[in-house]
């Protein structure tokens, strides 16, 4: 049941992601808006259900896909365009201003510098005598062809002279070859059209860009433009008709406001005998009295409260002790009772969004607004009831005193003034308590601003530029006997499709949307897991780019020599911390984080004091709120030599990055050399090559295709295609990821 709520919730959640960037309404975008981010949330509430149910990161769905007829690219979650649409402008700016901070420091200039070898004068004279006989032996040997070439043509010619030719028997035998090949190319091109036919093969032009698309994507650019300006046309009728309202309608307010409240004064005290007391500012003001309530109404709330409060204080003493009976009885049921699922934060705002878009939106006659442009008459709503509590604010004023006034002036009552020994007592309480929250909060860098440490951290290297990667470019299969082997009592290994979907819930959904981070459950802290080459920071990078995150490198190496000492060691964590609140979202990347939790240091790296920060990191994931947009994410593919008490208490989440299986290995094979500018033929098996390649991970794949596919392979394809054995040859080299290795990872880190 809870597997089949996730998926209902994710199928909601991608019409709605479609319908929020499609949409060019801005009132009803608002609404969308508040609805989607409640989607967001309430999966990865549900989530956080089946961890604490199944005691696993991982679950797969493909008997309920089965059930449903559902696809697995329909349970893929979508990331919204708007984490990065919205702030556009704010992402270019701020790489604009790392770039010329780059420039300025000489950062960004690569290290031409290449180490050369110093050898010995004999090595080198040795050297250039080889290479120049290599170069005259080449040139005597290309001297010698030529010389045979012309002594074998000229032998053929003189045999063939001496033959008499026969012409019929040359005229068949041209016409024996042309027709063999005119056949073979017949039938080719027939089985290449039967195969299109089935579908086996892809058409001619599957890969080109068809116009439909091309449309698709210029309708795109035009409605996000249209978007733009009724964005910009609604902020300014804002401003513009909550003006008018002020001037036309706000007088009229203010004294209808004042009639009320001076009606309330004379019912209470014509009821009760004296004037009331006026609630509070920090309470609301009158607006606590007058809620959707007229002062009738407010005066027979008194009085039944006067009543309750009597009967109240009477049953006070006989529902504790039904309390405490009950308490005892209930203990054994509370054991036995089923699991039920935990109340949803997000619940109650998915229902409000609901109810408003059926008042509001479900039955309304929008004929008069074709281009979809903001309605005037919503907005003068909205601005009557921001005027009216701005109003009240001032009106409460004025009749606190005249409430006094009257009260003087009727009644003969003066406030009381507050003896000075109770105010100096709670002046000195929260003093205390300032000074409690000074320390924990201290701002070391008060007479700096966030641009002078942005380029403070730009310069030191903690500070970087992500990669231009996105989740997408991640790419893997989906599991399609994970349900099967469960059922065998067989844990399966994740696939990469799986890992996608885990990061994008961990990583991307929350750290891109404020309110989804707010409500939802926390995850302070990722660690990832697994060997080397399968993609770890990689995903670092996508989440930084899919989101407009700030990326800050605090591996042990890149901080090697930085902010000395342990004063140097807090100012540091004080300012990347401060940047990235103020800068938020941030990722906070620690690579190799098993060096900060060393068993033991090795001596080559003590000089580098890598474990800085391991007494550090707990106190900085105490210090993050809800409201911080930060996540902390380690990567590692030594685990084993980190402390395993303090490395689990600093990692909230411990995910497992495996080796791609045959399904990935297919697809990626498939896609990188497709990229990288091959072609795929009928030569090419890359069934045979995702066979062979097990135990490979997708950082081999990507430089086997790099090194094969150079400029000149490319250009020949057309006379020489690609084949498999030319990918196994240079593959070969390589030191794949044995299963004791794998095992040992999943033995120890399988969440």
């Amino acid at each position: 049941m809870l597997a089949t709520f996730y998926i209902k919730y994710v199928q909601i959640f991608r019409n709605l992601e479609n319908i929020y960037d499609q949409m060019v309404h801005p009132q009803k975008r608002i609404l969308i808006r508040k609805i989607l981010d409640g989607v967001m949330g309430r999966i990865l509430e549900l989530k956080n259900e089946m961890v604490e149910l199944e005691l696993s990161e991982f679950h797969y769905f493909d008997d309920i896909l089965q059930d449903l007829k559902l696809t697995p690219q329909q349970l893929d979650i979508p990331i919204p365009k708007y984490f990065l649409k919205e702030k556009l402008e704010v992402i270019r700016g701020r790489e604009k201003i790392l770039a010329q901070i780059l420039a300025e420091s000489g950062l960004d200039v690569p290290d031409m510098k290449t180490t050369v070898k110093a050898i010995p004068l004999e090595e080198a004279v040795k050297l250039i005598q080889i290479t120049e006989r290599a170069r005259q032996g080449r040139l005597r040997a290309l001297f010698m062809k030529q010389i045979y070439l012309q002594e074998y043509r000229a032998k053929q010619a003189r045999i063939l002279g001496e033959q008499v030719a026969d012409a019929g028997a040359a005229a068949l035998r041209i016409q024996k070859v042309w027709r063999g090949f005119h056949q073979y190319k017949k039938t080719d091109r027939e089985r290449e059209e039967e195969m299109v036919f089935l579908g086996m093969n892809p058409p001619p032009g599957f890969d080109d860009v068809s116009p439909a698309i091309k449309q698709a994507e210029r309708v795109d650019r035009l409605r996000s433009e249209v978007q733009m300006k009724h964005e910009e046309r609604y902020r300014e009728a804002l401003v513009m008709i909550k003006d008018d309202l002020r001037l036309i309608e706000g007088p009229d307010i203010k004294e209808n406001l004042q009639d009320q409240i001076r009606h309330w004064f004379i019912e209470c005290r014509n009821l009760t005998g004296t004037f009331p007391n006026y609630p509070k500012a920090e309470d609301g003001g009158s607006a606590v009295i007058f809620s959707n309530k007229t002062p009738e109404q407010v005066i027979d709330d008194i009085l039944t409260n006067q009543d309750d409060e009597e009967k109240n204080k009477k049953k006070k003493k006989k529902t504790k002790k039904e309390k405490e009976k009950k308490g005892a009885k209930e203990k054994p049921k509370e054991e036995d009772e089923e699991w039920k699922m935990s109340p949803s934060v997000f619940l109650q705002s998915l229902q409000e969004g609901n109810s408003l878009y059926k008042d509001m939106w479900m039955n309304k006659d929008e004929s008069w607004n074709f281009l979809q442009d903001y309605d005037p008459e919503l907005i003068r709503q909205e601005m009557r009831k921001e005027l009216d509590s701005e109003i009240r604010v001032q009106v409460d004023e004025l009749m606190r005193q005249e409430l006094k006034n009257l009260k003087l002036a009727v009644n003969k009552e003066k406030e009381l003034p507050v003896k000075e020994g109770r105010k100096r007592g709670k002046k000195k309480g929260k003093k205390a308590k300032k000074g409690k929250r000074g320390k924990k909060d201290k701002d070391l860098t008060v007479d700096r601003t966030i641009e002078s440490l942005y380029k403070e951290l730009v310069e030191e290297g903690l500070l970087i530029q992500p990669l231009k990667v996105n989740m997408s470019d991640y790419i893997g299969e989906y599991s399609y006997l994970g349900t099967t082997l469960r059922h065998l009592s067989i844990e399966p290994m994740p696939s990469l499709l799986d890992m996608r979907q885990l990061i994008t819930l961990y990583g991307i959904l929350p750290l891109g949307s404020a309110a989804v981070h707010e409500k939802a459950p926390l995850v302070k802290s990722l660690l990832l897991a697994g060997p080397s080459g399968v993609g770890k920071k990689m995903l670092v990078h996508a989440i930084c780019t899919e989101t407009g995150a700030n990326l800050f490198n605090l591996s042990a190496a890149n901080l090697a020599g930085k902010y000395p000492g342990k004063s140097g060691l807090q100012m540091m964590l004080h300012v990347v911390f401060k940047v990235a609140r103020q800068l938020q979202p941030s990722v906070v990347w620690i690579g190799d984080t098993e060096k900060t939790f060393y068993k033991k240091v090795p001596n080559a790296e003590k000089l580098n004091e890598p474990k800085r920060l391991k007494k550090q990191l707990p106190k900085i994931l105490k210090l993050l709120q809800p409201d911080d947009r930060i996540l902390i994410i380690g990567t590692t593919q030594r685990p084993f030599d980190a402390e395993l008490q303090s490395f689990c208490k600093v990692y909230e989440k411990i995910i497992l990055v495996p080796r791609p299986d045959y399904a990935s290995r297919y697809v990626l094979w498939k896609q990188i050399i497709q990229r990288k500018g091959g072609l795929l033929t009928k030569a090419l098996n890359i069934s045979c090559l995702a066979k062979v390649t097990d135990g490979f991970t997708q950082g081999h794949i990507v430089e086997v295709v790099k090194d094969v596919l150079t400029e000149g392979r490319i250009r020949q394809q057309a006379r020489k295609p690609l084949t498999a054995g030319e990918f196994i040859t240079a593959i070969t080299s390589m030191s794949p990821v044995y299963k004791e290795e794998e095992d040992c990872f999943k033995v120890n880190w399988m969440p």
